[in-house]
Order: structure tokens, then sequence, then C-alpha cells
């Protein structure tokens, strides 16, 4: 089950491509629709290509004599380039503290305030939940992290709250409040996580629908659930983990409701077998949702989701064919995670076809190195096994930028992480093949579902591409009907899009090509300031 490598001639960057994550909890919102306001790195805006139809340059916002800042030192020197780690989630915290042990200083940049990703991410400061409240069976293991990511601050040059917006030149584009920064890197570890996979359906705009990773930001981070009476819905075993820890803090569950059928699980026992403490721990899940009386259906077919002004219930078709409604005020919605990839791409790192999760990643070899040198990639941003796997690839993937920058490495050690990655790599496949993407789900949208809601373009929009121009790829449909052009930059809408266009194609969703990134990845405020000039 391995990667189609992909071709860079197609599907390649075009100069329109631009726009970013809305942020878990955007799908309770209605979008406001503006025109777009983002700079390129070089101050372009989106969408213009250097000359307009009268040979005249495109617009460009000034930068008169002022430039992104360098990195700096203490001293207020130019520093040298360091080691970056970008995100502080397991893996990026474990990849930082093996540079530490090296005797390197390397930079750690995280978008959020306080480490420890979305799986151990931390309550608010004043907030005073204990860890068996917050995490559950992994209470211990959260703690650990967090512990040691408190004890490498000291020796790291850590940056919390910071977006890294580009990566060019050797060096990551970042912004931290007002301020622009370009720091040159020696090496560059990637630790860039999940996000969660949307299938889109009518009504999914409606306020009160949230993703997966939403509702339990929500929990974790505010103490508050999503809504009085919640369905869950989607695939995947975070499905039935946020499902039971809402159950677990007292929130009414209306019902969990799965579009993969228990067969699929049954079929894939093998390869789940290889991590027995996991798979037990997922059954337990399913067995306190089912104690607590919460219907759980699986192998249904989503329908719609019914409101007007905020959700009211959900409609979907269960495995009889018979429509079964349930009323809800929210919904989490998520199929599996998707790796985020958009840096990867930006570091020009070769993309292939992953047939077991059905989307385009990076390629890699076993220690996270990627095709390009001194780039690595380690956690579920390059593949996803979830958070023991992450702590290992991330020290794997230090190792491997230690060696390759010199240092001396036991080979004993790279030995041992190898393998315990492996049984978490059949454990993976085991969780794609019994959690499957319902992929085939995009051709029965109806025509006037939104599948992009930045842009606003629906299903029917995206088909009339397809049809009246022939767009035989995802770049192609984005340059000429704007889908995945917002603010996401395709991470919400893409996958779905795609299966939209190689359903309206009739060809494998392989065909249909990778989504390319462009910088700034999101949005970067017009007020943040440029640095002094470099020199």
């Amino acid at each position: 089950m391995g990667r189609r490598p992909a071709h860079r001639g197609a599907g390649r960057r075009h100069a329109d491509g631009g726009a970013a994550h809305p942020g878990p909890g955007a799908a309770a919102q209605r979008i406001r629709r503006r025109r777009a306001g983002r700079l390129l790195h070089d101050g372009r805006l989106p969408g213009l290509l250097g000359l307009d139809g009268a040979r005249r340059q495109a617009a460009r916002l000034q930068h008169h004599r002022h430039r992104i800042a360098p990195h700096r030192d203490a001293g207020g020197s130019v520093a040298s380039p360091a080691v970056i780690v970008i995100g502080a989630g397991p893996a990026g915290i474990r990849a930082a503290a093996r540079l530490v042990e090296a005797g390197l200083r390397p930079v750690l940049i995280d978008e959020n305030e306080r480490s420890g990703g979305q799986i151990y991410r931390r309550q608010p400061a004043g907030f005073t939940r204990p860890a068996s409240a917050l995490y559950g069976s992994e209470a211990a293991k959260a703690v650990a992290l967090h512990a040691a990511a408190d004890a490498l601050a000291p020796r790291l040059d850590y940056r919390p709250g910071t977006l890294v917006w580009g990566i060019a030149d050797g060096a990551v584009l970042t912004q931290r409040g007002d301020r622009l920064e370009r720091l040159p890197y020696a090496a560059l570890i990637l630790c860039s996580g999940a996000t969660d996979r949307i299938m889109p359906l009518p009504g999914w705009t409606l306020p009160g629908v949230y993703s997966l990773g939403a509702a339990q930001i929500a929990l974790k981070a505010q103490a508050c659930a999503i809504g009085s009476r919640v369905v869950f819905m989607g695939t995947g075993p975070l499905l039935y983990l946020v499902a039971w820890q809402y159950v677990k803090a007292g929130a009414t569950v209306a019902a969990v409701l799965d579009t993969s059928p228990s067969r699929r699980r049954v079929l894939a026992a093998a390869a789940l077998a290889a991590r027995p403490a996991v798979l037990a721990q997922g059954l337990r899940y399913l067995a306190g949702l089912r104690r607590a009386g919460i219907p759980v259906l699986t192998g249904v077919t989503p329908l719609r989701i019914e409101g007007h002004g905020r959700v009211a219930g959900v409609v979907v078709s269960d495995r009889a064919g018979r429509e079964r409604r349930v009323e809800a005020d929210a919904v989490g919605l998520g199929y599996g995670l998707r790796s985020e990839t958009q840096l990867a791409d930006l570091a020009k790192a070769r993309f292939g076809f992953d047939a077991v999760a059905r989307q385009w990643l990076p390629e890699t070899d076993a220690d996270g190195r990627s095709s390009v040198p001194l780039v690595y990639l380690a956690g579920d941003g390059a593949v996803v096994r979830g958070a023991d796997a992450a702590e290992l690839a991330g020290r794997l993937a230090a190792c491997a930028a230690l060696r390759d920058l010199g240092h001396a490495v036991p080979e004993e050690e790279f030995s041992r992480l190898r393998a315990a990655l492996r049984p978490m790599s059949r454990f993976r496949q085991g969780l794609e093949n019994g959690f499957p993407w319902p992929g085939h789900l995009a051709a029965m949208l109806p025509n006037e579902t939104i599948i992009c809601r930045c842009e606003a373009i629906t299903a029917g929009a995206i088909r009339r591409t397809v049809a009246e121009t022939g767009a035989p790829e995802m770049n192609r449909a984005k340059s000429l009907g704007r889908v995945g052009m917002g603010r996401c930059q395709g991470r919400i809408c893409g996958l779905a899009a795609a299966e939209v266009i190689a359903a309206a194609r009739g060809v494998p969703v392989e065909e249909v090509g990778q989504l390319r990134g462009a910088a700034p990845i999101k949005p970067l405020p017009l007020t943040a300031e440029l640095g002094p000039d470099e020199g």
C-alpha cells in the first residue's frame, strides 16, 4: 500500500493560489466574504501575476526601505543558522529534546501559546482541572510531555504564538503579533500535526456545526460543550474518543453516527491487533458509550443537517436504507485526520499519493528525511499514526538531522526507534481500512451543497467547471473555479473537492492531483511591521 510518486510538472503551483486554515471553530461561524487582502512573501497580492492585460506592473504593497527582519541573537547580532523545529506537540518536543541532548540550542516554533499540541493541549492559565479529567487514560503521557517541554524551555530558542507562514531560500518566514521575521536554518524538522478530514453535506455550514477537533478544544481549553444536545458524526477513532469525553464530562450526547460499517473493523482486526492496548482502549470507549445509553449507528449515509439559523437535527440513512432523524443543537463532524503538509510543500518536498489514506503525503525515508536535503518530517504531519508514534518519530528525525550535520548518533538508537514504529505503522493501516474515508459520498452530494465555504463554491459549480472547461486536476479547477482559493487554502475543502472532481471525470482521485500551497499559508495582518533592512 505504498504511495504513488508525484510529478512536479503536473499540478505545479499557480501564482493565484493562496489561503489558509480557518481554525477548528470556524465551522460554527458564518463566513463574512470580503476581497482578499493577504500578502505573498514578496509583497504581491494573491492572484496578480506580475503584469495586467495592458502590460502594466501589477498592484504591489510597497515595503519601501523595510524588509522582513533577520534572525538576531540575544546580543542583537545576526544569528547563525540553527536547527529549527516547527511544532511543539509530541513530535516537536521530542525532536527538540534530542537536539538539546547533543549540545545544540534549537529554535522551537509553535503557533499555540502553550506546548503540547492538540492531543495534549493544555488548559489556559488559571484553569485547575486535573490531568485525569483532561486526558483520561493518557494523563500520565500528557503530564510527562508537558514536564519535558517545561524543562527544555530554558535551553531552547522557544517561540510560542508564532506562525510560520512560508519557507523560502533556506529560511522560515514567521509572524508573531505585528512582527515578521526571517529565520535561516541549518536543518529543518517539520512537526506540523494534522487537522480534521471533512466531507461536506447539506447544512454543514449552519451555526452549531463543529469539527471533532474543535469540539475537543472547547472541552479541553474552555471546559464547555459545543451544545446542550450533541450528535457526533463521521468515522474514525477520534469520533468515539470525543463522544466518550463529552459523556464523561456530563454533556448530553444524542447519538454517534459512523459512516463505516462494523464489518470493516473485523476485516482490519489483524492490523489493529498490532497495538493490543490501544485497541482495547478503543473498545472501552465504545462500551462506555453503550453503557451510557448513547445510540451508536454504524454504516450510515449522512443526508443533511437541518435547521434555520442554527442546527436543529441530523438526518441519515441507516444500513437498511431507512431515513432516521436525530434532534440536536450541535454537531461534531470528522472523518479521521489529514496531515498538515503545506509547509512541506513550500519546502519543495516530493509528494506521493498514499492509497491507504487517499491523500497526497510527503515522501520520507524510514528516519524522516524528505527529498530535500536537511529537511525532515515527523509526527502526524508526515503520516497520521498518533501521539505515541509522533514522539518516537520526532526523536528519530532529530537523530537523522544530527547525523547528517556530522554529529555522532549510535546506530542502536536508530534501530530501536525504527523497530518501535513498525507496529504503529501497521496499526495505522488497520485504522485507515477499518474507518475508511467515505470519498464515494462526494458523488452523491446535491449540486447546491457548499464544498469550499471560504469562496462559497458548491458541488454543482465544481462539476460545471469540470464539464465546461475540461479542468483535469485540482489546481486547474482552482484557477478556473476558485475552489480552494480562499482563507483555508484547501485544508477543509481540498479532499472533498478532489473527490467531486474525480467523480465528475470518472477517474480515480489520485488522477486529480495534489492541491499546491502558496505562501502565506495563513493570512497575515496588514498591520504587521516589517523589520529593518537586512543590509
